[in-house]
């Protein structure tokens, strides 16, 4: 019956500042962009490569996300590269801070973890 992840929605509070990270620093890709007056809201659909997207939204006075400790909920967005060490380096070059990379104990691959600007978790996972 499901046959994999249509999109994953953020709410952000900054909505030009994450705009920017997600399109400009990460490259995804502009579907669609819609000012919704009556909630004073942005919605921002964006598109990676493999057809997956993600729902930017922002929304008036929108509570923060608690991170850590670590809630309940979705615990991060994970993106599949070719390459976690080359993709580390581009993040940092941009100057987007990026944890160590580490080796999942279960899979035997490498990921790492950076936040986008609101400190939502986000993680390069490399592809097998």
């Amino acid at each position: 019956m499901l046959q994999g992840i249509h999109h994953a929605a953020i709410i952000c509070a900054d909505y030009a500042r994450s705009r920017a990270f997600y399109v400009d620093i990460l490259g995804l890709r502009v579907v669609a962009e819609t000012f919704r007056a009556e909630r004073q809201s942005w919605k921002l659909d964006l598109a990676l490569p493999d057809g997956s997207q993600i729902e930017l939204f922002s929304f008036p006075d929108a509570p923060a996300r608690p991170s850590y400790p670590e809630a309940q909920g979705l615990r991060h967005l994970a993106f599949r590269v070719a390459d976690v060490a080359a993709a580390r380096d581009w993040l940092e070059a941009q100057g987007i801070a990026v944890e160590p990379i580490r080796v999942d104990e279960l899979t035997g691959r490498t990921f790492a973890f950076f936040s986008d600007p609101d400190g939502l978790p986000l993680e390069l996972y490399e592809a097998g």
